[in-house]
This record gives C-alpha cells, structure tokens and sequence, in this order.
C-alpha cells in the first residue's frame, strides 16, 4: 500500500493551493492572539493546530476504510470497483482545482449538514491562547467540508481496511502541512507561488493526468 500512502501525500502537496482556501484563514488566526513577548510559541501553536487537523483526517480514513472492507466482504463490492470510483474522483478533483468543472461542490453540501452541528464548537477555543486550543481547533477543523478531502477519501474507501484507510488520510494531511504552515509563520513566497493561478493549473494537471492513469489500472483489474 506504500504506494497508496504515496499518492496520498502528493494529491496532499497538489491541492494545498485549495488548503490555502478553505483553512488559510484560520492558520492565520492561530498566531494573531499571540503577544510579542510570546512569538516563539508560534511554531508549537502551528503543530498542535496540524496534529489534531490530520488526527481528525485519519479517524474519518479509518472509517471509511472500515466502510470499504466491509462492503467488499459482506455485499461484494469489488475493491477494483471502488478504486476505478477513486479515480474518477481525483479526475473530478483536479478539474475542481482548475476551476474547469465544479461537481465536487455539490458533494460538499453534503457535509455542511454536519459541519453545522460541529462548527460551534470551535468558538470554545477561539481565541487560540495554548497548545491544547490549537489542538482541539485543529481537531474540529478536520472535519470542515472539503472537495478535496472528501475525493481522498475515496482512496481510503477503496483500501480494504482501516488502518490503510487512515494510513492515507494521514499521508494527505501530511502533503498539506508545507504550504499551510509557511501561511502560519508567514512565509509568504511558499503560499503566493501555489496560489498562483498558473502553479494551480499546472497542479490540476497532474492530478487529472493521475487519475486517468489510476482509471486505466482499476479498470483493467476489473476486467
């Protein structure tokens, strides 16, 4: 599965642009209560914040991965089958980044039904002023609707377990943590070249280009 963990990560580093979006905002945030007196706290604040984002990920990976392998073995769902879905999804994905086609936002209409139950939580520990808000923020934060999570999870879905499926939620979040944290520490060369529209379309690419390559082997698995 090294290889799963693989393509995790690099669809993690792909779609930061998107990460940059959606949770920029709140990466600024973890710092801005911070005091001068208190800067060199920043880069434990930012860790924190990361750890529980990508605990969160790989909990959602691990039951969706359970999910997969127990329709694989009690109703018959090919693993094959689930796998050709994931890359249909990544497909999806990178037309989403390049703003070429935008199915997945209907996808995360789903997940705003939740995430509406959840988001309150996170005035509890706002402002971030320790290292237990920053992870507890980080924890309620991986739970936000995302396309770009939600396609991932197909992968996990696809695994066969979950430990493989949080295995690659996990590797995802790590591929978004460079782009993020340099937001965080305000490194702003790193955030600024992902961000640009050229850099996106290039990331695109390579993920529908990945995904058509993915399609190929599921579906010659398939038939």
């Amino acid at each position: 599965m090294t290889i799963d963990f693989l393509s995790a990560f690099i669809v993690g580093v792909l779609g930061s642009g998107h990460c940059l979006a959606m949770c920029g905002g709140v990466s600024t945030m973890l710092t801005s209560s911070i005091g001068v007196n208190q800067q060199h706290t920043k880069p434990w604040l930012v860790l924190c914040y990361h750890f529980g984002r990508i605990s969160s990920y790989s909990l959602i990976g691990a039951i969706v991965g359970y999910s997969g392998s127990v329709a694989a073995k009690n109703i018959g769902v090919p693993l094959a089958g689930l796998r050709l879905v994931a890359a249909l999804f990544l497909i999806l994905l990178g037309l989403y980044l390049g703003q070429w086609l935008m199915w997945l936002t209907k996808i995360e209409t789903v997940g705003r039904h939740l995430w509406r139950f959840i988001s309150p939580l996170a005035k509890l520990v706002i402002p971030v002023t320790s290292p237990t808000k920053a992870l507890l923020l980080g924890t309620i934060w991986g739970w936000l609707p995302c396309g770009l999570v939600y396609s991932t999870l197909t992968w996990s879905l696809a695994s066969g377990s979950a430990l493989t499926g949080a295995g690659i939620m996990l590797f995802f979040g790590l591929g978004t943590i460079p782009a993020l944290t340099a937001l965080s520490l305000s490194i702003t060369s790193i955030p600024a070249l992902i961000k640009h529209p050229l850099m996106k379309k290039i990331f695109a690419i390579c993920l529908i280009s990945y995904g058509v390559y993915s399609a190929k082997i599921a579906y010659s698995l398939l038939f």
